[in-house]
Parts: C-alpha cells; structure tokens; sequence
C-alpha cells in the first residue's frame, strides 16, 4: 500500500518551511546508474517494488528507439520519507526530478506552489481514457490533471467462506460494518482491521467516513486558518461508533492496537479469522505460504472477496483509495520527454504486466482484460469495480496535520468515544493548523 503524505500552502509560511527549510542530505540510493548528463536522459524517482518500475523503464527506453532514456532511482521504503526527499529536492529546483512515482496524497502540497510541471493537454486525455474514477480523483488538485495515474490500490472485503455460512451473511450481496460485527461475534472469530496509531488509521477513519456520506475536510482548497473539517458530523460519529465497537467490544483481536496490514492478514488466515479489510497482496501472499508448506490449502480454498463493507444499508461504499500517479518536476529539463516516457510506462500492456509480476492493480479499466490477470488474481473485477467508487484520503496541502492528528486522537480503537472523539480530534487538528499545539 502507498499511503501518506505532508504539508504546505503558499498563504502558510509554517507548513512551507517544513520543505524549504534545507537541501536534502545524503543521496538516495539507486538502481542502475546515477542521473546522466545527456540530452535524453530521464530520471525517474521510484518507490521500491519487486523490480516493476526498473523493468517498465528499461523497456521503454528500449522501444523509444533513442528518443530518451530512463534510470531509476530509488526512494525510502516508507512513504513519509518519501515525500520528505522529494519535497526538498523540488523545493531546492532539482532539475533531476524528472519523473516521480507520487503517492496520491503528496500531490496537493506538491501542486499548490506549483513544483510539478503541467500535464499537456494531449498526455492528459491519452493516459486518462478508461482510468478508474477513484485513480482520476486522486490525480487532480483544483479540478485539474496535475499527474498521471499508474496503478491503483484498494482495499476489498475478505472473508472465510465458512464463518460467513455459519453466520447466515448472504455474500452476493453487500454487506454493512454492523452485519460483518455482528457475524464474527456469534462465531467467537475477529474482523481484520488495522488498529495501529499509523497511516492505516487515517486510511480506516477517512474510509468509514466517506462511506457515511461525509469528508473529513470539507473545502480542500482552503488555507490553514479557514479549513473546515468534518469529523464531528453525523458521518464522523458513525466511524466512530464503528471503531469504538470492534476496539471496546475485542471485536478485533487482542493484537488490534498494533496491527497493521501484515498482522491483519496473518490473524485472518488463522483459526480467529472471520471478515479483514486489506489490500490485493492478501491472495499472492497467501498462494505463497500455501505452495511454501506454511498453510493449509483449504484456508485459500475458504477464501471470499466483495466490495468494502457499507456503513448504511442504502449507501454504497467507498472503499481506500491508493496507488503510485506520476509527476514531472517543474525543474526539469526535458519536460516534453518525460511526459512521453510516462505515456509509455502508463501503457495498458505495462500496468497488466506490472500487476502480474508486482501485484499492484492497474488504474485503466483496459488492463484488466487481459486474461492472465484473472488466472493469477480471480478477484480482478471486484478490484477493478472497488476503485470505480473508491474515495482518496483528504486533499488538502495540510495532509500531515490532518492525517497525524487523526492517529493522534483516534487510536487505539478502545479508546475512541462516538461522543467525543470526533469533536475531539477536530479541535486537536485546528489547533496545530493555527500553530496553537503541536504534533
């Protein structure tokens, strides 16, 4: 998963010292050779994969027949510094940074001051035919294309085929946070959730949110001393609810305040394992253990999927939405040709290859045709279908603040109070956006 992001605004002086307040220090580690000093060299700044990305860029430099050239050069593993890297180097005017795999909620900081160079009309409309909804939003600041979508990434509902049958949940059709509570109590099992004080918080929070109708921010665009949020709302006390009831109740898990995605899937594919939402890794990662002697084969065969459960009958989901888009930094000096380099790497052919070798879902509805994609991930079409609907986390230049002050106030799940949480971390989060507390 690809989850979180910072800060900034330019009416905000705070928040923009946080990036320009020094180069970055050190050198990021690379993948084949560093920056090159020709004409048509192109450096394209990745997250770490299985070897997707470098593949991806060798191929088209290949079928460039000369035009460019593409090295690799690798990022951190965690997404925050991540953004940390590439926001100082884009503050300083790297002109290195001529491609760059951005988590979607680093783009609004990074776009408001104007560090990414505009997507040219044509680019735009070619890499955004057939790109799932949820993967279009994320791409977008102000109502404008300032990236290009790659892959996409959501999270879907698992379950035991077996507890769902005991517990009378019919699986054809959707199902709501109170079914699926209700379900793996009265089989004494626990809901894979992510209760750890990280990002999967905010992912969770931001999630039950949208899916109760509501949004945690309510004018993105708005500066640090009018931002508006929507926590405390009909929308944040039903999140709330939810959280509170699987933390107070143990509906989770004695491991629930630590658990991240890893510790989500190992729990649901043991004896406890009953309903999980989590990321498409789940199923190769699963497979894996089955072919490696680690798990028994009837525990893939008793596995199910659907859509991100509701929090009102009536309401349809909208489940995470994560991913990689790509950036061009206003700095650099081929421009024109990293946005035909993106063309290439953004290909229906590229992202169905990379979701096979890599397992990240393509963000073009195109991709998913491809026959060799069902074989390996049978719940292709229920991804595809979960990034039409899926909603970003919070656009806003103030992701940091936002973000953080939610894992500040809304974890561990036990501790979370539909009365007051929601009121709470809302007061919390304006504080420190009016520099009156600190994270």
């Amino acid at each position: 998963m690809q989850t979180s992001q910072r800060t900034r605004n330019g009416a905000r002086t705070r928040p923009r010292a946080i990036v320009l307040g020094g180069l970055l220090i050190g050198t990021l580690a690379m993948t084949g050779c560093g920056p090159g000093d020709d004409d048509n060299s192109l450096t394209w700044y990745i997250n770490p994969d299985a070897g997707g990305q470098a593949a991806i860029a060798q191929k088209c430099s290949e079928e460039s027949d000369g035009r460019y050239s593409i090295q690799t050069s690798l990022l951190p593993s965690d997404a925050a510094s991540q953004r940390e890297q590439l926001a100082r180097r884009l503050a300083a005017g790297d002109s290195s940074l001529d491609i760059m795999s951005l988590d979607p909620p680093f783009i609004p900081e990074l776009a408001e001051p104007g560090f990414l160079a505009p997507v040219p009309e044509d680019v735009a409309e070619s890499t955004t035919e057939n790109v799932v909804e949820g993967a279009l939003a994320g791409a977008r600041w102000k109502d404008e294309l300032v990236t290009v979508p790659f892959w996409a990434n959501t999270q879907i509902m698992w379950y035991r085929k077996s507890v769902a049958e005991a517990a009378g949940l019919d699986m054809s059709e959707p199902v709501t946070w109170d079914q699926i509570m209700e379900a793996a109590e009265s089989q004494d099992k626990a809901l894979g959730v992510q209760g750890a004080q990280a990002e999967s918080m905010t992912v969770w929070v931001n999630a039950l949110i949208e899916s109760a109708g509501g949004s945690i921010i309510v004018d993105p665009e708005a500066t640090a001393d009018e931002i508006e949020l929507g926590l405390d709302s009909e929308a944040g006390t039903e999140a709330a609810r939810i959280v509170s009831t699987i933390g107070k109740e143990g509906l989770g898990g004695p491991g629930l305040p630590t658990q991240n995605e890893n510790g989500s899937l190992i729990a649901f594919q043991g004896d406890s394992g009953s309903f999980m939402v989590n990321y498409p890794f789940v199923w190769p990662a699963t497979v894996a253990a089955v072919e490696a002697g680690t798990l028994d084969e009837a525990v893939l065969e008793d596995i199910g999927w659907g859509i991100f459960p509701r929090v009102f009958p009536d309401q349809e989901a909208a489940p995470p939405l994560g991913g990689i888009n790509l950036g061009v930094g206003a700095e650099s000096d081929n421009p024109a040709l990293a946005y035909e380099a993106i063309e290439c790497i953004v290909s229906v052919e590229n992202q169905a290859e990379y979701f096979l070798t890599n397992g990240n879902p393509p963000s073009n509805t195109e991709a998913y045709e491809d026959p060799r994609i069902e074989e390996s991930f049978p719940m292709a079409e229920t991804i595809r279908d979960s990034l039409q609907v899926a909603a970003p986390r919070p656009q806003t230049p103030f992701y940091n603040e936002v973000s953080t002050g939610i894992q500040q106030t809304w974890a561990p799940p036990s501790s979370v109070d539909p009365e007051t949480t929601p009121e709470a971390s809302t007061n919390f989060i304006i504080s420190v956006l009016r520099g009156e507390q600190l994270l």
